[in-house]
């Protein structure tokens, strides 16, 4: 057992330490002050979120990038009520979802493709708020680099609570993967909140052909199958004028079934890389919950799991940090209690993926 565990933590310790690494490789990017001059489609699935959306296209009316260089198709995936758009200086519609899969958000933005009149597209989340520099600072990479898919930064909006904060610290570990995996050419994983991609390259994938029985991963799946087959042409912006806020959850239920949708998609992945780290990733955890039981009934030993725990939560928190840092979020605030709880929930995540289902958007999965 202690050398089981021993081993697991040497091979963690090493992944992590070379996603630190690529972390690194990835510099950071500024808004090069070029004319603008890709155009942009904005498409934004919404179930239900009269509450959220107003507050997000009144970011989106804020952007520092000519309005008619952007337009923004809202799709109505059975909203229980009609949500009546406003008048707007820039150009906006909302269509309603096609449903051709298990997956409503999937056919949504292969809905939006329909009517989109631009070169690119750029998905975001109903409550979400973008930067004023968002579309510019991602006009200006595009103009610099030959690429037709671009990954970028997502961060929470969070109020002084300790669940707010444990979303923080656990979507900081996943940015912080992102980002460090791009950094190795080993990319995985991105974030369908800040997403863009030219509606050709889109077309030359055949969109979300072979995985679409698949609830979520409308980002993941897409940027797999992009990387598989075009790796030169995707990319990582990593820029702190493009970092899309979100809202974290506020129950631990809803928590709970948003990492089972995430967690779910993990055995679906393309690239081996994500899967060997989710399955590293689940040992290291798996083996301290099995750790801290034994040594409850005494049969294992307090200092040695303590050992274990302590060269774990270091090289976590050197990531984390790099991650939180870039984000631009203030202090981190309880790591050490959300550390400690964080192997029970990710294990309690993964074990029901194998055999319950989740709610989401008032559906079941």
């Amino acid at each position: 057992m202690i050398l089981t565990l021993l081993g697991i933590l040497i091979i963690y310790v090493l992944m992590i330490g070379w996603l630190i690494y690529g972390f690194t490789k990835i510099n950071s990017f500024e808004y090069t002050g070029s004319t603008p001059k890709t155009s942009f489609a904005i498409i934004v699935p919404f179930r239900n979120e009269a509450e959220n959306l107003p507050i997000l296209l009144d970011s989106i009316s804020k952007l520092n990038y000519p309005i008619h260089l952007f337009e923004v198709i809202l799709v109505d995936d059975e909203s229980d009520e009609e949500f009546r758009l406003q008048s707007s200086a820039f150009s906006i519609q909302i269509v309603r979802n096609n449903r051709k899969s298990n997956s409503p958000k999937k056919d949504a933005i292969t809905t939006a493709m329909q009517y989109v009149k631009t070169n690119w597209v750029i998905t975001t989340d109903a409550d979400c708020v973008v930067p004023e520099n968002w579309l510019l600072s991602l006009d200006n990479f595009i103009q610099l680099n030959a690429i037709d898919m671009v990954a970028g930064a997502v961060t929470y909006d969070c109020k002084d609570s300790f669940l707010h904060h444990f979303q923080q610290l656990d979507l900081a570990s996943l940015q912080g993967a992102t980002i460090g995996s791009f950094g190795i050419k080993k990319g995985f994983m991105c974030n369908g909140a800040n997403f863009a991609y030219t509606k050709s390259f889109f077309q030359k994938l055949n969109g979300f052909e072979g995985n679409n029985s698949i609830a979520s991963g409308d980002d993941v799946f897409l940027l797999q199958k992009a990387l598989s087959q075009y790796p030169e042409k995707v990319a990582y912006l990593k820029s702190k004028n493009s970092i899309v806020m979100t809202k974290p959850v506020n129950d631990w239920k809803s928590l709970f079934y948003q990492r089972v949708r995430w967690a779910s998609k993990t055995s679906s992945y393309q690239i081996a890389f994500g899967k060997w780290l989710g399955i590293l990733v689940f040992l290291m955890n798996l083996e301290l919950v099995y750790a801290f039981v034994l040594m409850i009934f005494g049969i294992f030993p307090s200092f040695f799991l303590g050992t274990v725990f302590i060269f774990k939560f270091g090289i976590d928190i050197i990531l984390i940090k790099k991650t939180h840092h870039f984000l631009g979020n203030n202090k981190m605030h309880y790591l050490l209690l959300s550390s400690l709880l964080y192997p029970f929930f990710s294990i309690a995540v993964a074990l029901y993926c194998l055999f319950g289902k989740y709610e989401w958007k008032g559906r079941r999965f």
